[in-house]
C-alpha cells in the first residue's frame, strides 16, 4: 500500500480558551509500496498524531491522507473504520489488549468483525509465528510486557494489512526483550511483504528500516544538521 500526505495541518485548542497549539504544520510525505519508513522524534513532537491521522482516528486541520490512491478525507465514519480494519494493522506502545479476553481470542476478534472464516484457527497461527503456542488461553495479566507486546504484534499482523502503523513498539520492553521483538517484528513485516510506518526515539530501531525522517517542528527533516 502506498502512502501520501499533503500538507497537512494539525492543531490542538489550547487551555482555557487560549491559542491553538500547532502540532502539525504543511507535511509532506510519500511512502511506496512495501518500504519501510522511520520516523523519528522526540516526545511531544507530534509523531503519535501523525499517526493517528494517517490510520483515520483523527482528522488533520488542513491537507490530505491518501492510502492506494483513496483520499481519506472522503470517507464517513463508518466507511473509514471498515477501511481501517482491513487495509491497516496498528502496533501501539501501550498493547490495548482487552483484559478479559484471552491472547487468542485478542487476536481472532479482529478477524471475527470482519467477517472472516476460521478467525480463530488464523489467530492460532498468527500467535505460533510469535512463539505464543503455550500462552493461547492466557489473559494479558497473565502475561509478562514482552508477551503482551507480541500479542498485539500478531493481533496487527493476523489481518493481514498492506500499511503496517507502529507506535514505539519496543518502548515498554527492556534492551534483551526489546531486541528481540524488533527481531521478529521485522521479520514478520519482510514475510508478509507489508509497508511499514514505525515512529521511535530510537535510533537504532530506525535504522533497520530502509530511510529514516525527522518530525521537528511540525515537518518531517532528510536530517536536523
Amino acid at each position: 500500500m502506498s502512502l501520501e500526505l499533503i500538507g497537512i495541518e494539525k492543531n490542538y485548542r489550547g487551555a482555557k480558551n487560549g491559542p491553538a497549539v500547532q502540532v502539525l504544520s504543511n507535511l509532506n510525505l510519500s511512502l511506496d509500496q512495501g518500504k519501510t519508513l522511520a520516523i523519528l522524534g522526540q516526545s511531544g513532537s507530534g509523531k503519535s498524531t501523525l499517526l493517528s491521522l494517517i490510520a483515520g482516528l483523527d482528522r488533520p486541520d488542513r491537507g490530505q491522507v491518501i492510502l492506494d490512491g483513496q483520499d481519506l478525507g472522503g470517507l464517513g465514519e463508518k466507511a473509514l473504520s471498515s477501511y481501517r480494519a482491513s487495509k491497516l494493522g496498528i502496533v501501539f506502545q501501550q498493547f490495548h489488549l482487552l483484559p478479559h479476553l484471552s491472547a487468542l481470542e485478542n487476536v481472532s476478534l479482529p478477524l471475527e468483525l470482519m467477517g472472516k472464516p476460521q478467525a480463530v484457527e488464523a489467530a492460532r497461527e498468527q500467535l505460533a509465528q510469535v512463539g505464543l503456542t503455550h500462552r493461547l488461553q492466557h489473559f494479558p495479566s497473565q502475561l509478562s510486557g514482552g508477551e503482551c507486546q507480541r500479542v498485539a504484534i500478531a493481533r496487527a499482523l493476523a489481518v493481514r494489512p498492506k500499511l503496517l502503523l507502529a507506535d514505539e513498539p519496543t518502548g515498554n520492553l527492556d534492551e534483551k526483550t526489546g531486541q528481540s521483538l524488533s527481531d521478529l517484528f521485522f521479520s514478520l513485516v519482510e514475510q508478509q511483504q507489508m509497508t511499514l510506518l514505525l515512529v521511535t526515539h530510537n535510533q537504532e530501531l530506525a535504522k533497520r528500516c530502509e530511510r529514516s525522517l525527522f518530525l521537528f517542528e511540525g515537518a518531517l527533516h532528510e536530517n536536523l544538521g
